[in-house]
């Protein structure tokens, strides 16, 4: 498995998958950075020499903003929408979709595990 970024990638893939693996690289981008290192798309990551590694590490360290600076950028940008109280900055507070999704019977996925609440009894007749 080589490491690229402090991430291990796996190396029984193609490069361009395996590329993907770290966090802020979809498959558009692999292919821009195999592109512009003149690297095989086809190849194996483990096939990857010291070499080659070290000149992705310094090409995704200077050109792109990956890994820990990407996720630090991200959690900044949703402190502050939280900071200026703006309606995405509300939802994210409360932990509720923020795009317009509705949330009566979804949103299970933002909101968490179903807390059930006990209904009213009916007073009985007579």
């Amino acid at each position: 498995m080589p490491r690229v970024i402090g991430n291990d990638i796996p190396g029984n893939k193609r490069l361009a998958i395996s590329l993907t693996y770290i966090y802020g690289i979809g498959r558009a981008l692999a292919q821009e950075v195999i592109e512009k290192l003149g690297l095989d798309p086809n190849m194996r990551a483990h096939n990857l020499t010291e070499a080659e590694i070290s000149k992705l590490n310094a090409i995704l360290q200077t050109e792109y903003v990956v890994e820990g600076d990407l996720r630090r950028q991200v959690q900044n940008n949703i402190k502050r929408l939280i900071s200026i109280n703006c309606y995405r900055g509300t939802r994210h507070r409360s932990g509720l979709p923020l795009r317009g999704q509705r949330t009566r019977c979804n949103a299970r996925t933002r909101k968490g595990k179903k807390k059930t609440v006990a209904g009213k009894k009916k007073a009985p007749q007579g």
